[in-house]
């Protein structure tokens, strides 16, 4: 009885233990056949729900992204990188970056070209993450079968398709399915992409109300509405054309925005962001604009093209009306080139459609004065008078204009891992910027364009003083504050010259004590170790126990546990004092040495880098492969924790305390 007993559960815990291990990305794949020599390999992604996997294009510094490697590249050729199904767009304050990401499903598509029609099949391995409160970094190689014929003519039916789909699970089975190219499907627009895309218009409707309040557009708003309401035969024509003057603004710019749209096309634009030589020309070009709107000189469109348009507006009619809204945007262009180009700069950056959406932002804050005030002339009286004001107004949008260029060139920095541009300059610029906008503002600088003043209104003081308000803020992120406010802006904290703050080193290990062999410095000034059999050793001479921190460079919720978990007083003083930390990257691609490198008993995979080769450890000995995940051990690697052996993401403080404290009392034992 007691056998059967012990058997049952066994067979219970080798079920609950074997429930921990997490698969959960499914890839197919199919082969579509193009020409006699031309194929798109086409995988799909079946992702759990509530889990995401990241796109092959995430900005570096961010979560792991797709890797595609192809194996014995003899008998083919890649055209092109492969093209993906549309991805979210996420700021992710833990790295810093944007993270491009996929939920519920994905699709790769890569286009191939044999050479060899003897080839038989391609193989492509695949690396990703995928996380939901933890991470888990997984690698399948994907199959894909190739017919050619030899000495093969063009197919009468080019669009004929032999396809296999081939499920990369243990128990791999092949199946054959004729499928087209119309079954790639684009995704639909989700919550979250809506509400991206109000974020642009809001941004750009900001944008026109502040290019109303320029010299080149404020003074048109009276002219013009005296123009329809006074020229007029009734006034119910005149608001008639107001509003058509107002629709054929919004018309105007909303074209610019497609044409812009149509010339890049929706992934070319999507991939601005990253591009680091497009990074480097939008910071060229918002320094153009800048230097503009301060007033060293101005960005004019040809006057002839003026002189056109104003004949053309003579003739009446809509046509007439649609060419004086013209003539504004021509006339006005000094004032709204900056600001429109600023926007469609930053709009081609997120792709899709988000320059039309950007330019019907701007244009409706543009249009909106010239349509209401038409409508309810009388309110014409409460409009402030146009003065030096407008001005000053110009010359805030040419300081925010030199803050926002920076942040192009820190991106181009950022991916080609310079060093050039890191955290604290880019801090140094911005401090000096808004410090020098805030003295401009209380009179201290005049510039070209300023009119004499005397005195300084209340509004421009409260602005004054928002401005030096946020210039102080700033300063103490050259000493390591967060800076939170700020973090979509400005590099992460770990790309600077003091990742751990000024002077955190030395107060993590003294003046003149030295590292242990082997260790390193960690978050919050922690001493960690990166390799198991080192860290061991040293818990051994120390006598302390060793808490394994199975985790990731990309792992976003790691970054999550060590910011709010592990800087808390209490946590901090136990991982300081009474522990070792070995902190085990899963997603370390660097390769092992040849003689380490071995294939593994647990899943057959070759173990070939060293985060494969934590992954297989934490497979074998725990059996489970996500990240975090947390290990106290004593010093022949046992654990510690009877009850609960191993915790992963939490964010209860107390309770990762308590479990730490229970393992702690377990060794003192």
């Amino acid at each position: 009885m007691k056998k059967i007993v012990f058997i049952l559960f066994a067979i219970f815990t080798f079920a609950t233990s074997s429930a921990q291990m997490k698969n959960p990305v499914k890839w197919t794949t199919k082969t579509e056949k193009i020409s006699d020599t031309e194929f798109n390999l086409i995988m799909n992604a079946t992702i759990e729900k509530g889990w995401h996997m990241y796109s092959q294009f995430t900005p570096e510094n961010g979560p792991l992204a797709i890797v595609l490697t192809f194996k014995d590249q003899k008998g083919y050729q890649l055209i092109g990188k492969a093209k993906e199904s549309p991805y979210k767009k996420h700021f992710n304050a833990d790295f810093g970056v944007d993270e491009y990401y996929f939920e519920d499903k994905a699709t790769l598509t890569q286009k191939v070209k044999i050479t060899n029609p003897k080839i038989g099949k391609i193989v492509v391995n695949v690396d990703f993450q995928a996380c939901l409160t933890q991470c888990v970094n997984d690698n399948k190689d994907l199959t894909f079968e190739i017919a050619v014929l030899e000495n093969a003519t063009t197919a009468a039916n080019p669009t004929d398709t032999v396809t296999t789909a081939v499920t990369t699970a243990d128990t791999a089975k092949t199946e054959t399915k004729a499928v087209t190219s119309t079954e790639v499907k684009t995704a639909p627009v989700k919550k979250e992409e809506k509400k991206g895309l109000l974020m642009i218009f809001a941004f750009a409707f900001l944008g026109g109300l502040a290019a109303l309040l320029t010299p080149c557009v404020f003074p048109m708003i009276p002219m013009t509405v005296s123009f329809f309401t006074k020229q007029s035969k009734t006034p119910a024509q005149g608001k008639r054309n107001a509003i058509i003057y107002g629709l054929s603004i919004i018309g105007i710019y909303v074209i610019l925005g497609l044409v812009i749209n149509a010339i890049f096309g929706a992934d070319a634009l999507n991939a601005l962001s990253t591009n680091v030589w497009f990074n480097v020309l939008f910071f060229i070009l918002l320094i153009v604009f800048a230097v503009s709107f301060l007033g060293a000189f101005e960005i004019m469109l040809p006057n002839s093209w003026a002189n056109k348009v104003d004949r053309q507006a003579d003739r009446g009619g809509i046509i007439g009306i649609f060419f004086m809204a013209l003539a504004l945007a021509i006339v006005s262009f000094s004032c709204t080139g900056p600001i429109v180009g600023t926007l469609l700069v930053e709009s081609a950056s997120k792709g899709g459609i988000t320059p039309i959406i950007g330019m019907l932002g701007f244009s409706s804050a543009i249009a909106l004065p010239f349509m209401l005030f038409a409508l309810f002339p009388a309110w014409m009286n409460s409009l402030p008078k146009s003065g030096g004001w407008l001005n000053t107004v110009k010359v805030s949008l040419g300081f925010l204009e030199l803050a926002f260029a920076f942040k192009f060139l820190s991106n181009a920095d950022l991916v080609l891992q310079l060093h050039w541009f890191e955290r604290e300059t880019f801090l140094a610029i911005w401090i000096a910027v808004f410090g020098t906008w805030g003295i401009y503002l209380i009179g201290k600088i005049t510039l070209p364009h300023d009119s004499p003043i005397t005195h300084i209104s209340v509004g421009r003081l409260m602005l004054a003083l928002l401005v030096f308000s946020f210039t102080f803020y700033m300063i103490p992120g050259l000493w390591g504050a967060p800076l939170k406010l700020i973090s979509a802006f400005q590099p992460p904290m770990t790309y600077s010259e003091s990742p751990n703050g000024v002077g955190g080193s030395a107060k993590s290990v003294g003046k003149d004590e030295q590292l242990p062999e082997g260790a390193e410095i960690g978050p919050h000034n922690l001493i960690v170790f990166t390799d198991y059999d080192k860290g061991l050793a040293y818990a051994k001479t120390v006598n302390k126990p060793a808490l394994l921190d199975f985790t990731g460079h990309a792992c976003v919720n790691c970054r999550k546990m060590e910011n709010n978990v592990w800087s808390d007083k209490r946590v901090l003083n136990i991982l300081k004092n009474d522990v070792v930390v070995i902190s085990l990257f899963a997603d370390d691609k660097r390769p092992l040495p040849k003689d380490q490198q071995f294939v593994s008993k647990s899943t057959g995979s070759e173990i070939e880098t060293i985060g494969d080769k934590w992954t297989d450890f934490m497979i074998t000995k725990y059996k489970t492969n996500t990240q975090p995940l947390y290990v106290l051990v004593d010093l022949e690697g046992n654990n510690l924790n009877t009850e609960t052996p191993t915790t992963s993401y939490d964010p209860d403080v107390a309770l990762y305390e308590n479990w730490l404290k229970k393992g702690l009392a377990n060794f003192k034992k």
